[in-house]
């Protein structure tokens, strides 16, 4: 078995789910007492928030670095938001760093669909790293909301989800803007944000949800497994 390594805390509500989801995905595919292998560098969120995007491509490369030195076989950065700095981060190392996007590309055109929603960070949304990808590597359109909504979006992420809040209002707030995104067309909504399947449920919606996190876990599982 490979060793996973991930860059962590950003925030450590949702890498708690990576940690969960890698571990139950290697104990359902060989089963006995086994788990993964697993390297965790869990940063200060808050430095994060703080930085910019500079230094935030200058520490995850740094915390990038030192993963690779002591074993792990493959990196996660465990942030939708955060692979802005993706190239920088693989650049600076000789293991693959697994791009959260592609496993993501290749879950939307399992299901033969070629227009997609995404909802996430305003960095993630209004952004072209992460819209470009699955443009170029899988032919894949993503339609995003509105600025006010990708404003609501964004404040529930930041003043909630990433402490942990779930609230109901916030919900309803969520799925209506999902609902006017498949008014325009859209076959599946991503959640591009590793923090909003906290708050949103497939067994809750009508239309096929894209859940950022598990797909980039379960990557990380096959590269370990070498699938």
């Amino acid at each position: 078995m490979k060793t996973i390594g991930l860059i962590g805390g950003v925030s450590w509500e949702s890498t708690k789910e990576y940690y969960r989801i890698i571990n139950e995905t290697i104990r359902h595919k060989i089963g006995k007492f086994h788990s993964a292998e697993i390297l965790l560098y869990s940063l200060d969120f808050q430095v994060i928030r703080d930085s910019n995007w500079q230094q935030i491509g200058k520490l995850l490369t740094e915390k990038a670095i030192l993963l690779e030195k002591a074993g792990a076989d493959c990196v996660l950065i465990c942030a939708n938001t955060l692979h802005k700095v993706y190239d920088e981060v693989q650049n600076s190392i000789s293991i693959p760093v697994l791009h959260i996007a592609d496993p993501l590309g290749k879950a939307i055109k399992q299901e033969g669909f070629h227009k997609v929603g995404l909802l996430g960070t305003k960095t993630t949304m209004e952004g072209d790293f992460y819209q470009k990808r699955l443009k170029e590597k899988f032919d894949i359109d993503v339609l995003i909301p509105p600025e006010e909504k990708r404003e609501l979006v964004h404040k529930i992420i930041f003043n909630e989800l990433v402490t942990g809040k779930i609230k109901k209002y916030s919900r309803e707030i969520y799925y209506s803007i999902m609902y006017e995104l498949i008014e325009q067309g859209t076959e599946g909504i991503i959640l591009g944000c590793t923090e909003i399947p906290l708050l949103i449920k497939q067994e809750e919606v009508r239309i096929p949800l894209f859940d950022t996190a598990q797909l980039h876990a379960e990557a990380a599982v096959e590269f370990a497994l070498d699938e």
